[in-house]
């Protein structure tokens, strides 16, 4: 039995080496492409096909599938959707993200925003101030806010914060809980900050890894969620929201609805931050801009 496995191993190994170059047909891609796009918001248009099959050509193979046919005969044609749509979702969405990315925002968190926000509840003690990384990757922009908010509340010692990060691919969320991150994605994060927060391996090996302090790790919870949804589970006085660089990849009616479920989670004053490349211009979304890309609410 366990040669006939071998040999059943082997002809599927020869297989795969032999379709190296099979090619998804335009039909399935474009299943594929609309199947994404009613869960997740995010457009596929044809030119993405060939980044959509290198990237599920590894989950194929591993799946033991010899083709791009026999994969997708298996999602739409015998009933793999429900167990394949996380995987397949993991594996096409786009997770760029670096530490302190478009840093005039993270200036004007400390310097603006949260002055702004603790002289709105000058009669509270020690209020906590509540910040969402809604897109938040492998956790590089919620860990940001966690430096520029952990220094701030050092110095000022009248607040305290949490954050909450999500996304929709679990993947990403499963490195932002670990805080692992190459070595180099540091080199953005201030010298300061870097002692502080960023832990060396003792025996960096090839390839030096960092991890972000316990101190930082505690203040920031991990959650997956997809901003298609009808509705958020979470709290609804939310300070300042993080939405950065993930519209571009939405309809613009889609990207009204997820501003607009997104806004009933801040409290009054509270802030949206977008991407330098989004805007709600065109949109019946009514928020006063107060720096480029950072709206107030009413």
């Amino acid at each position: 039995m366990a040669q006939a496995a071998r040999a059943l191993a082997a002809r599927i190994a020869s297989q795969l080496e032999d379709n190296d170059d099979d090619h998804m047909k335009a039909v399935d891609y474009q299943r594929i492409a609309a199947l994404i796009t009613s869960e997740t918001g995010i457009k596929l248009p044809p030119a993405k096909r060939l980044m959509v099959e290198g990237r599920l050509r590894k989950r194929v193979r591993a799946l033991g599938f010899p083709t791009f046919d026999s994969y997708c005969d298996y999602l739409f044609r015998k009933d793999g959707l429900d167990k394949e749509l996380p995987y397949l979702i993991n594996a096409v969405t786009t997770n760029k993200t670096d530490f302190f990315r478009e840093p005039e925002h993270f200036a004007l968190l400390e310097q603006q925003m949260v002055p702004a926000l603790l002289a709105e509840r000058n009669g509270e003690r020690n209020p906590v101030l509540k910040l969402w990384s809604a897109a938040s990757s492998t956790g590089a922009e919620a860990y940001t806010i966690a430096m520029v908010m952990h220094d701030l509340m050092l110095q000022r010692r009248d607040f305290r914060y949490a954050i909450l990060g999500t996304d929709i691919s679990t993947n990403v969320l499963a490195q932002a809980q670990r805080a692992v991150y190459p070595a180099e994605m540091i080199a953005p994060v201030p010298p300061e900050k870097q002692s502080r927060y960023v832990m060396h391996a003792r025996n960096p090996g090839i390839r030096p890894e960092i991890r972000i302090a316990p101190e930082l790790r505690r203040t920031v919870r991990f959650a997956q969620l997809n901003l298609m949804d009808a509705g958020y589970p979470y709290d609804r006085d939310v300070d300042v929201i993080f939405l950065r660089n993930v519209l571009i990849y939405f309809e613009k009616s889609d990207q009204e609805r997820v501003i607009s479920r997104l806004i009933e989670h801040l409290r009054p004053k509270g802030y949206l931050v977008l991407g330098h490349s989004e805007s709600m211009i065109g949109t019946s979304i009514t928020m006063r801009q107060v720096a480029p890309a950072v709206f107030q609410k009413n």
